[in-house]
């Protein structure tokens, strides 16, 4: 695969840490979770696929110091806390690439090494918030609302951090030197939002927010519920598009206001509302599958591996538990990623596997186990 060598260090932390590395770990990389200790029965992260974990306890010295010995090999070291907490512990990037000036020292935190809220606490929605890009999520005359917590956490985090890495490692092949990262979530979710900022001059976002066409204004670019309590996404943009939804919903366009009249929206959206109330997703999907109409069906956790189009390009992946989740997209002609279809690891089910290849003896191993600074937990087999 394409980052096959390249060996990751995974600080265990919640959401857009373990997104980066297991995007790492889906594309080659030798990703090790280091978890800490004492640690809790289940793993809180949910994106440990094709990771291994080492268990160790960093607040102790020899724990801190067996981390530095393992940042002198390792190509990335990936570490999600706030400022200030890597150098309290004597591992910030000053010493690590002291070390080892080739290692990649990414820091993925809320609102980035400096500023005023550099060590401040926060969330998927505070850093949509200062980003300015929560002021534009919302219906009319409601409060602005956040969509889960993907856009900051998870793209404008463990994914901005991924593409600085791999970044990093390019530019390592012409420099042979590391570099660190300082990956903000606020500054992330900013940057993907660079649309909105260049396009503000052309009509698209110059009304009040949940009056413009791509924010729940339009009723070309809304949801409809069907018949049967489902829901179908309309996205008929170009006037092209329009004319195809409106003759797969029955309508005739000499008979209507103007596509592009603001003041008819709320009237055209209660009566395309009516129209696809009247069949069922499957009814709707039958009218405009194969059309430019760009109508689809908005589909559950439930049925989205089952759709055709997903199925026909195995969008979804099940590992030996069952478990479905997306494959890594994008798809590489010669190096695609290939993902781990095995369970997620336990915490510490490979501490002694791990540090005997990093160059650990079984006599250090013995004495940092008998001191309580790794633990290691081998799953039991089912007789």
């Amino acid at each position: 695969m394409a980052l096959s060598g390249v060996r990751v260090l995974e600080l265990a932390g919640l959401a857009p840490a373990p997104l980066c590395g297991m995007i790492l770990a889906d594309f080659g990389a030798r990703v090790v979770r280091v978890d800490r200790t004492p640690y809790a029965a289940i793993s809180t992260d949910r994106q440990g696929r094709g990771k291994r974990s080492l268990a160790l306890n960093l607040r102790r010295p020899p724990g801190a110091a067996a981390l530095r010995r393992l940042c002198c090999a390792a190509d990335v070291l990936i570490e999600p806390f706030r400022q200030g907490v890597m150098e309290k512990l004597g591992l910030g990037p000053e010493v690590l690439l002291q070390e080892n000036p080739r290692l990649i020292y990414a820091r993925l935190t809320g609102f980035g090494q400096t500023g005023k809220y550099a060590r401040s606490a926060g969330h998927d929605i505070n850093y949509l918030a200062l980003s300015g890009v929560l002021s534009k999520m919302g219906r009319k005359d409601e409060n602005p609302y956040a969509p889960l917590n993907l856009l900051a956490d998870f793209a404008g985090g463990g994914v901005m951090c991924a593409l600085g890495i791999v970044i990093a490692l390019y530019e390592r092949t012409k420099s042979g030197k590391g570099q660190i990262i300082d990956a903000s979530m606020a500054e992330g979710v900013a940057y993907l939002s660079s649309f909105l900022w260049k396009s503000q001059n052309l009509g698209i976002w110059d009304r009040p927010r949940g009056e413009n066409i791509l924010d729940s204004g339009a009723h070309y670019y809304e949801t409809y519920k069907t018949s049967d309590g489902k829901f179908m996404a309309v996205g008929a943009i170009e006037p092209q598009f329009y004319e195809k939804l409106l003759k797969g919903l029955g309508l005739d366009s000499d008979e209507l206001p103007s596509q592009f009249s603001y003041s008819d929206w709320p009237k055209m959206k209660k009566k395309f509302a009516s129209i696809f109330a009247q069949k069922t997703q499957a009814e709707w999907c039958s009218i405009f599958d194969g059309t430019d109409a760009c109508v689809t069906p908005v589909l559950s956790f439930d049925d989205v591996a089952s759709h055709q189009h997903n199925k026909q390009r195995s969008s979804f992946i099940k590992n030996d538990e069952e478990e479905i989740s997306p494959r890594p997209a994008p798809l590489l002609s010669r190096t695609p990623a290939v993902p781990s279809l095995q369970r997620d690891p336990f915490i510490g089910e490979h501490t002694e596997e791990i540090l005997l290849e990093y160059g650990f003896t079984k006599e250090e191993i013995a004495k940092l186990y008998s001191d309580k600074v790794i633990e290691i937990n081998k799953p039991k087999a089912n007789l």
